[in-house]
């Protein structure tokens, strides 16, 4: 057996969300929103009938992550600088004194530091591999890309062995 680098590039790994990056505890951008990408690179063993690993798998494990992120305002939970309050179907975020109410279907809370490519890149190798059919494809190394526009690329490498 040989190993091979498979990588996943396809027009609908795609999310468009909402965020706002946190710089300090005075200081963040505007909400606004991206139309972020997905793509990844992964690592496997060729077997014997010349497959590494089933394709239409791995490329609807990745769908399933820019699907759950789609059309949503997404809120880093393990900011130090941001208070997250859920009541009545509304969340609250308060930032700097400022807060801002939105119904709570929208927001997407995650277990980040802030919004970044670099931080969803993360995350998204970090819910791969602890998805089960991702796992039984027997995939070795992946790397996770997420761009939030042209040339913008947060990069996340994981050695699964």
């Amino acid at each position: 057996m040989s190993k091979v680098v498979i990588e996943v590039v396809r027009e609908s790994l795609h999310f468009s969300a909402a965020h706002f990056t946190i710089f300090s505890a005075t200081e963040r951008e505007n909400l606004h929103g991206h139309n972020f990408q997905l793509n990844g690179v992964f690592e496997g063993e060729v077997t014997d009938d010349g497959l590494c690993f089933d394709y239409g798998e791995l490329k609807n494990s990745l769908q399933v992550l820019c699907d759950e992120l789609d059309e949503r305002f997404l809120v880093p939970a393990d900011s130090p600088h941001l208070q997250i309050e859920t009541t009545d179907g509304r969340t609250h975020l308060t930032f700097n004194g400022e807060t801002m109410s939105l119904p709570e279907h929208d927001v997407f809370v995650l277990p980040l530091r802030n919004i970044t490519v670099e931080e969803l890149a993360g995350w998204m190798a970090d819910r791969l591999n602890a998805d089960v059919t991702f796992q039984d494809l027997g995939v070795t190394k992946m790397q996770i890309r997420v761009a939030s526009g042209s040339g913008q690329w947060g990069v996340v490498s994981r050695d699964l062995t």
